[in-house]
């Protein structure tokens, strides 16, 4: 049995935007004929609902607004009346009529009242008060996979644009330094989600600058980022490496006057012993070593492969025996493996990429970007797992990027009248 609750004003929007309303004989609650030539552009920002329609009332032709309202009534209460900015409103257009509005000098706009098909605002409900994964799961097998796909881009540009403004709020508390901000950024993902937070403050904590100083040195670069992680405030007496590393930094710490953080923030628990923070930290120390102005490096290489070998990077020797200090373990290189080398593509490499091309007008970066995408494998979680239940067959990245942005972005915020998918089935 469908939610008869009220339906969101967007929903009225939609019917005007499309043209979905009834237009046979319509007229002004004052009995003017209509005739909708142009419904206008939407706008997405304050003010009218849309700009530059074209109406024609009785037989005077009117360029103008459009606004649109579930009551009349809602003018008043939205404050339109006092607003200029709604003068220029040729059409008030609302589901029901209980009040006639006037603009904010007095005169009245003519109001149409919005009739459409039922079945629509059916199908529309169904929809928004579904309790399955995506709203339109029971009816997704009336559609054509094709019609998605064609999505993939949009939605894909969606995502990379939605991940602009951290990366350049960012940029600008860094003095526009690019190198020191995908620094940052790739330590927090080196944190994969569980150590995400730590890491990114470790990152904070010890800026680029002063580790490119001692990028010759690996051992020198290990004890600045363990000893800001406080994984060195312990005595472990009779590991030569550890005491080493703690020497070490006892000078670096008071040289740079640095302040770390704490040793409580990092997990360790329910994460298999190869993502161990400590681990990941060496490995990090290892790409740091190898690359100095990594983020500049990465600009100048055009294929993939090489970004996969720039990020193939081994845990230092110590770390073949040792998952934690002073705790010997099985020999096992420690090397970051190719899913991890793709997630930070994915994650960093490609955002990177397409907003640096957009910050400077270089389309080829924001084209390289999304070619990286097309080539790397699909990536794999819950989410894509769902999509694949439901048919969906993923190829690449680029595909499972996309479906992130769908389910998280539009399924999961009932954002159906902006989906290829969920326009279909409301229109069935």
């Amino acid at each position: 049995m469908l939610n008869h609750d009220p339906i969101p004003e967007e929903f009225l929007q939609y019917i005007w935007e499309n043209k979905l309303l009834n237009t046979e004989g319509i007229t002004t609650v004052n009995l003017e004929s209509i005739e909708i030539i142009d419904v206008g552009k939407q706008n997405s920002n304050s003010g009218p609902d849309f700009f530059n329609a074209r109406i024609k009332i009785g037989d005077t032709e009117w360029v103008g607004n459009i606004e649109i309202h579930k009551k009349s009534s809602d003018w008043y209460s939205h404050n339109h009346h006092t607003d200029k900015a709604y003068d220029n409103v040729i059409l008030h257009v609302v589901e029901q009529y209980d009040k006639p509005i006037l603009t904010s000098s007095g005169s009245e706009i003519p109001t149409l009242i919005l009739q459409y098909p039922e079945r629509i605002k059916t199908n529309y409900k169904r929809l928004l008060f579904s309790k399955t994964w995506i709203a339109c799961e029971e009816q997704f097998h009336k559609i054509d996979q094709f019609a998605l796909k064609l999505g993939y881009h949009r939605l894909m540009i969606e995502r990379l644009e939605s991940k602009t403004t951290d990366i350049l709020q960012s940029l600008s508390k860094n003095q526009n330094n690019w190198n020191e901000t995908f620094y940052q950024f790739l330590a927090k993902m080196f944190g994969f989600k569980v150590n995400a937070l730590p890491f990114e403050m470790l990152a904070k904590s010890l800026p680029l600058s002063i580790l490119s100083k001692h990028k010759s040195n690996l051992q020198q670069i290990e004890a600045m980022l363990f000893g800001n992680a406080g994984l060195l405030n312990e005595q472990l007496l009779g590991d030569d490496y550890y005491l080493q590393l703690r020497e070490e930094y006892s000078f670096l710490y008071k040289k740079y006057k640095l302040k770390g953080i704490e040793s409580h923030l990092w997990k360790f628990m329910r994460l298999r012993p190869v993502n161990f923070p400590t681990v990941r930290i060496a490995q990090f120390a290892c790409l740091i070593n190898k690359s100095e102005a990594l983020f500049s490096k990465i600009l100048e290489i055009e294929k993939l492969e090489e970004i996969q070998q720039l990020f193939n990077v081994t845990a230092s020797e110590y770390w073949r025996t040792h998952y934690r200090f002073n705790k010997l373990s099985k020999s096992l290189k420690k090397e970051l493996g190719a899913f991890s080398i793709n997630t930070l593509i994915i994650n960093v490499v490609v955002p990177f990429l397409f907003v640096f091309g957009e910050d400077q007008l270089k389309n080829n970066l924001k084209d390289r970007a999304l070619d990286f995408l097309e080539k790397l494998p699909q990536e794999k979680n819950s989410i894509i797992d769902n999509w694949e239940k439901l048919g969906i067959k993923v190829r690449s990245a680029f595909e499972t990027q996309a479906l992130l942005q769908l389910k998280n972005l539009h399924c999961d915020q009932k954002k159906c009248l902006n989906c290829q998918i969920g326009n279909k089935l409301v229109n069935l």
